[in-house]
């Protein structure tokens, strides 16, 4: 592929993972967001919001390790994708998840931008995957669960 081709791609894939584009952003979905609802419990609805920011957290940081880990072991599914329904977030742990997706966001996006990385090569400790296509699985993912946070705010009657 052409430099020209693959800057546009890398382009439009950050702006799939940072931008929004047709939805809220993460940031915009979690923006404002009273701490007490953070773990409030919405009737027929599985998860707190704080449940699916740490289930984003965990997912992402679990793709950029695939990406980069050549000795990537795959953690338990689904048990070790999502927090433990017991425990609450405080301020310190909202934080960390907030900070810690930003931080692996910024790191995939800086592995798409980098010239060494072939978007289509297949990772050697996978079946097929390759970058171009984690990046998709990562967007398509937090694009899910921002839609669900914005639900679960609006319930709660903490949206627009």
């Amino acid at each position: 592929m052409d430099a020209q081709t693959r800057q546009a791609l890398v382009a439009e894939l950050t702006a799939l993972l940072a931008g929004g584009n047709a939805h809220a952003t993460f940031e915009q979905a979690v923006a404002d967001l009273p701490a007490p609802l953070r773990n409030q419990a919405v009737p027929a609805v599985p998860y707190t919001i704080w449940q699916l920011v740490e289930h984003i957290r965990i997912a992402q940081a679990d793709i950029l390790e695939f990406c980069l880990n050549p000795k990537y072991v795959a953690p338990e599914w689904p048990a070790a994708y999502w927090p433990d329904k017991a425990l609450a977030v405080d301020e310190a742990g909202w934080q960390a998840a907030l900070h810690a997706i930003a931080a692996d966001q910024q790191q995939f996006i800086d592995l798409l931008n980098d010239p060494a990385t072939d978007l289509f090569k297949p990772l050697p400790h996978g079946d097929g995957q390759h970058v171009f296509r984690e990046a998709l699985l990562i967007g398509d993912h937090a694009a899910y669960h921002v839609g669900e946070i914005i639900l679960i705010r609006r319930l709660l009657g903490a949206w627009g």
